[in-house]
């Protein structure tokens, strides 16, 4: 299939990968947005983004959904980008 039906079925849960990928298990998935709270981030995020305000902020942050990928050494790549060869690609398949 091609790119655009490849973010289609991103869009309705399911995971999808390249045949083309060299990697064994490597795939791709949408990763929903959600708030987040400033006191339940990561401390080093919360401090980048309010610093000194941290201990008395109430603010919420709005994380957007994003394509994230698992690689084939098991680690998630978050904010995963497509290259153009990836969106020209016709070899995409729903994973596993």
């Amino acid at each position: 299939m091609d790119f655009g039906e490849a973010i289609k079925l991103l869009k309705s849960g399911k995971k999808v990968a390249r045949k083309g990928w060299n990697g064994k298990g490597m795939f791709i998935y949408l990763t929903t947005g959600t708030m987040v709270p400033a006191v339940s981030m990561k401390p080093e995020t919360a401090n980048h983004l309010f610093g000194d305000r941290l201990p008395e902020c109430d603010e919420t942050v709005c994380i957007n959904s994003h394509i994230d990928m698992k690689a084939a050494d098991g680690t998630i790549v978050i904010g995963w980008l497509a290259s153009q060869t990836d969106m020209l690609a016709e070899d995409w398949i729903v994973a596993e």
